[in-house]
């Protein structure tokens, strides 16, 4: 169970971590991808945070997550430079693929797919 701290903690880190990613994120992954942060996860000290990201407009997302973790001084600096004021230090980040909402769309296009099944198997 998170505590109120470590929502509010994740939370900002989520909103600071998403200002980089606009500002950095085209000479980090191209201009060409779109990548958004949907959560972050913090552990009980605060010392680690799990960066989940959703990317979209490439196949090879795994890729992006590879060139997060390659740019990680960059990104920690910049990350740093944010929340300075607020935090005494900045978490270890980890970065994880959030594949929520294209298991989403699989999910519902599964079911779109049987439901025009069983109105074929009604009609003929």
């Amino acid at each position: 169970m998170e505590t109120k701290r470590q929502k509010q903690v994740a939370e900002q880190l989520r909103r600071h971590f998403s200002m980089i990613l606009t500002e950095e994120g085209s000479f980090i992954y191209g201009r060409d991808k779109l990548v958004t942060v949907t959560q972050v996860k913090i552990s009980p000290d605060l010392l680690i945070a799990k960066v989940y990201i959703s990317v979209y407009g490439t196949e090879n997302k795994q890729e992006v997550i590879l060139e997060l973790e390659e740019n990680y001084p960059r990104l920690r600096q910049a990350l740093g430079a944010k929340i300075g004021r607020h935090m005494r230090r900045v978490p270890h980040l980890e970065f994880f693929l959030d594949d929520t909402l294209d298991e989403m769309y699989r999910v519902d296009e599964l079911l779109n797919r049987v439901s025009e099944e069983d109105r074929n198997i009604k009609k003929g």
